[in-house]
Order: C-alpha cells, then sequence, then structure tokens
C-alpha cells in the first residue's frame, strides 16, 4: 500500500499511549481546533494508542472522532475535533460515557457537552449500530402505506436499510413525520437517501422531449421534501472504532 498525502488543515499527532493523548487535550482541548492521531494498525508492531483508547479520552473532554483513513500499510489517520453544539450522538458512546462517569474520568468540557445534549434531546435521541438498530413504529406503518416504497426497502443492502433507518432515529420529534414522509417518498421512486436518483427510463417518443426541455431549463427541480432529506448527512454504518481490515474505512 503507498502512503497517500497526509492533510494539512490539521496538526498531526501520534501518542505512544493514552496517557499522552489525555496530556495533550488537558492542554489544548479549549482553544485547539482539532487534530489528527495516527493509530498504528495491528500489523505493525508500533506501540501507539489504540482507537478505543483515544475515543474515550475524547469524550472526557468534549471532543469527538472522525472518519479513520489509510495512510499506508502501518498507519490510520482520524480526525479529532471539539464536538459541535448540534452533533447527534450515538448510542455507543452514550454508554461509554456513563462508564467513563462512573469511573470518575469525565473531565468539566466533556460533561458540559453531555449535559447540553441532554437538555436539546439529542441525548435521548442518541441512535443505534447497525446490529442494534430496528425498524421503528411510525416508519412500519408508512411503508405499509405504500407497497411500492416497502418492496423496495425490503430488497435494499444491510448499509442501505441502516441509512434509511438512521436518518429516521436521528430526526427531531418537530421534522420525524416529515422525514419519513419524504424517505417513503423517495423509497417508492426507487431512491436512497444520500444515494444519487436513479435515472428515469423514459419511451422513444418522449425522449426527443426531454432533451428540448434539458435545453431551455439546465436546473433539475426536485420536491422539497426530498432535497431535505438528501441534505442530511449521515455517517451511515457509524461508530466504528478500528476498521477490522484494511480498506475498510471507520468513523465515530
Amino acid at each position: 500500500m503507498s502512503s497517500k498525502p497526509l492533510p494539512t488543515d490539521l496538526p498531526i499527532h501520534t501518542f505512544p499511549s493514552a496517557k499522552e493523548w489525555e496530556a495533550f487535550l488537558d492542554r489544548e482541548h479549549a482553544t485547539a481546533p482539532g487534530c489528527y492521531i495516527k493509530l498504528a494498525k495491528k500489523s505493525a508492531g508500533v506501540g501507539s494508542i489504540s482507537s478505543a483508547e483515544a475515543v474515550e479520552v475524547a469524550l472526557c473532554f468534549g471532543w469527538i472522532d472522525g472518519r479513520a483513513n489509510g495512510v499506508d500499510e502501518n498507519w490510520w489517520l482520524v480526525r479529532y475535533t471539539p464536538r459541535r453544539s448540534k452533533s447527534i450522538w450515538s448510542q455507543k458512546n452514550v454508554n461509554t460515557v456513563a462508564r467513563l462517569v462512573e469511573e470518575g474520568r469525565m473531565r468539566p468540557a466533556g460533561v458540559a457537552a453531555v449535559d447540553a445534549a441532554k437538555a436539546d434531546g439529542r441525548w435521548a435521541r442518541a441512535y443505534d449500530g447497525p446490529a442494534t438498530i430496528t425498524l421503528s413504529d411510525d416508519l412500519t406503518v408508512a411503508l405499509g402505506a405504500a407497497p411500492t416504497a416497502s418492496a423496495f426497502f425490503e430488497g435494499l443492502s444491510k448499509s442501505e436499510r441502516y441509512t434509511v433507518l438512521w436518518r429516521v432515529q436521528t430526526a427531531s420529534p418537530q421534522t420525524r413525520a416529515k422525514r419519513i414522509e419524504a424517505i417513503v417518498e423517495m423509497l417508492a421512486g426507487g431512491n436512497v437517501p444520500g444515494r444519487a436518483p436513479r435515472p428515469q427510463t423514459l419511451p422513444k417518443n418522449k425522449q426527443a422531449v426531454k432533451k428540448t426541455t434539458a435545453k431551455k431549463s439546465k436546473v433539475r427541480q426536485t420536491p422539497a421534501s426530498v432535497d431535505m432529506v438528501i441534505a442530511q448527512s449521515p455517517p451511515p454504518m457509524t461508530e466504528p472504532r478500528q476498521p477490522r481490515r484494511p480498506g475498510l474505512r471507520a468513523r465515530g
């Protein structure tokens, strides 16, 4: 595996253990915009903080991890930044924080991030991982009323199904019904949220009309409800920590 160019937007650090990462955040968590951490792959034979350790320390200080990308045959690179005010929580991180609280490891900044999430409802809406997420009652009812959408949903891959369920689970109470309506509309049209819409096949006698119309209008209009769903950017199959094998990407 050849080395990939390293990002330059944030500093890159290598920490031999969780102790050094904790010391860094103790100094920098309130002022640093973020950083990248190089995590050694298991096959590298190099001493390095593990992905799980890095996430735990980050949560203690109100930071969160991003997607893991392979650098070369020995290293992963993961972006860590302060958690944003509207950042959604995973159930896995909620459970991890509960343990960190019991162990007395949470710092004021981490506690503040948790309190903010509890105050605005993000804590209660923490999303499940691919192995535990389930089909909600309201989505079940909506799909039951739309046989075409339901049939298409049943044929989706695991990752595509997770994308749909994740979007429903992370919706706020105010937007949940509209999001479900928009998702069902997309599924009925043979499309998956977050995936490019499939091209429509027109009868031959209508193709010429379509070409003429395309020349007059270069902007394709889509329903506002569909745009709302597409605009959402989930980290499907999230809460990864260290990827299982080279080539897989992770996100947290």
